[in-house]
């Protein structure tokens, strides 16, 4: 049946007036993005009769994306992302309109520092340093991490002056401003690896504007990164003092079984027709006479729409698009991705000599190690592992390297377990279990805001297509939230201009 007698039908059926449409839109994509889009939309659509049919597809057998977690012989491994940011609300607020937020978990109270490897040997991350700089003196000075030649060169981030501001001079690199502020043993031996396990990023080509614009912040408005970190930390201390009361979340969280719970509580919102599993979107086309969207799918089906969100990394969306604006599908191929992988090994508590007095360590490139980063999982939240055995996670690839990513299973668990003696571990995992995720992490280059500006640009030809995903605005799971209740509140505007509400 054609969509418009479909259309015709359905209004029949439900005696609506005939001037107002009963919209479809597709989402394609079932990552957490492409579900906070559905749910949003339904959850909007049903108190206001907006009448809007929602269906979305995934080409995978499972919805998700990169979360997934899985129970296994009294453990609870995490595939993809283990934890939340929660200074931004996202999570928090879609946990809350689900139901779910008494399953939210902080990370346990005690040990809550992590380590840096330096000439193959952990030393704590100095209280109170922030990814770049410190804001505590006396724990910086004390440190094993740096030099005393590099802890002088940092130290002159204290007299140096802000950068000129020029024009075409508003991003650079993580790697050129940090060099500039704070010396290359800071960036190799702090920055680079703190910042590598958050976007498995090269920082001479990651842009700062992109990823953490608090930092050209402070140097436009306090010259020093250092007395800007230290000016910050006295406020903070000085609110917290003056605060008798309230909820306040620890600034990561994750759920008491895991970060499924999440994907399994939208999914099981979403009415059970909204959702196709095993259904690969092959091509599209526009109607610019009609404005609806054909999609073509591996199944052979053709669903017409009125309006379509991508949720895809953004070199699918440019498959998609390729042949709807060539220049936009150029735009979105343009963004890189790295590939990374994940490995859970278990073993029992004697097994491991470290006293695992902390949430993990991440490895300097410039150490010349298999593993990006490992965290004690166990350690970090509640419920991780039986009693007597600790549960780690180690990550490896990136964009620093690939070729680690390119190794079979079987080389890269060898690989971590060699990178597992800093902790002074011989023996092997009582179990184990590896995850590769090709072109996961997008890649914010240098240039990154101003290509979604025109990316952007071009997509105003086309006001019922939306994207979203961690390509654009945040790689984070609360910056996909939000990329996904965009989308859905863009669709929701334009439906409601057409109805006249």
């Amino acid at each position: 049946m054609h969509p418009s007698e479909i259309l015709s039908t359905s209004q029949k059926f439900l005696g609506m007036d005939t001037k107002r449409k009963l919209r479809r839109v597709l989402i394609i994509g079932g990552g957490i993005s492409g579900l906070a889009a559905a749910h949003r939309i339904l959850e909007q659509n049903s108190p206001k009769n907006l009448s809007i049919e929602v269906l979305l597809i995934e080409a995978s057998s499972r919805l998700g994306g990169i979360i997934r977690t899985e129970r296994r012989d009294g453990f609870l491994l995490e595939a993809g992302p283990d934890a939340f940011l929660s200074e931004k609300p996202e999570a928090v607020e879609l946990a809350q309109r689900l139901g779910i937020a008494d399953h939210l978990i902080e990370t346990n109270r005690e040990n809550r520092r992590s380590f840096i490897v330096r000439d193959g040997r952990l030393h704590p991350v100095p209280e109170g340093f922030q990814l770049l700089a410190p804001s505590r003196f006396r724990p910086f000075l004390t440190s094993g991490i740096f030099s005393i030649k590099g802890k002088a060169r940092m130290a002159l981030d204290l007299v140096l002056p802000r950068r000129r501001e020029t024009n075409g001079a508003g991003d650079e690199s993580l790697a050129q401003f940090v060099r500039r502020r704070l010396g290359q043993e800071a960036l190799e031996r702090m920055a680079q690896p703190m910042v590598g396990g958050i976007y498995t990023a090269d920082p001479e080509l990651l842009s700062l504007r992109a990823t953490m614009p608090r930092f050209l912040k402070m140097e436009r408005e306090h010259r020093s990164l250092i007395l800007a970190m230290w000016r910050a930390r006295k406020t903070a201390e000085a609110e917290r003092s003056q605060k008798s009361g309230g909820a306040r979340y620890n600034l990561f969280l994750s759920f008491d079984e895991g970060m499924q719970t999440l994907v399994d509580a939208i999914a099981g919102k979403l009415p059970p027709a909204s959702i196709r599993l095993n259904t690969k979107a092959d091509s599209l086309s526009f109607d610019e006479g009609n404005g609806k969207w054909l999609v073509q799918t591996s199944k052979g089906e053709r669903i017409g729409t009125d309006a379509l969100c991508l949720a895809l990394p953004s070199y699918s969306a440019a498959a998609l698009l390729k042949e709807t604006d060539a220049a936009l599908a150029r735009e979105l191929e343009g963004i890189a991705y790295a590939s990374s992988a994940t490995i859970n090994l278990a073993f029992r508590r004697e097994d491991v000599p470290h006293p695992l007095d902390g949430f993990g360590f991440v490895v300097p490139f410039v150490e010349k190690r298999s593993i990006i980063a490992c965290s004690f999982s166990s350690v970090k939240f509640a419920g991780r592992s039986p009693d007597g055995f600790v549960l780690l996670r180690a990550f490896l690839g990136g964009a620093l390297q690939p070729e680690i990513f390119a190794l079979d299973e079987d080389e890269m668990l060898a690989a971590t377990r060699r990178d597992l003696k800093l902790l002074g571990i011989e023996r092997a995992p009582t179990l184990s279990m590896v995850q590769k995720w090709p072109r996961s992490m997008a890649q914010y280059h240098v240039g990154h805001i101003e290509k979604v500006e025109r990316i952007n640009k071009r997509l105003e030809k086309f006001p019922t297509l939306k994207l979203a995903g961690n390509a654009y605005s945040g790689a984070g799971i609360p910056d996909c939230i939000r990329s996904g209740w965009s989308a859905a509140e863009e669709i929701l505007n334009a439906e409601k201009a057409d109805a006249g509400c």
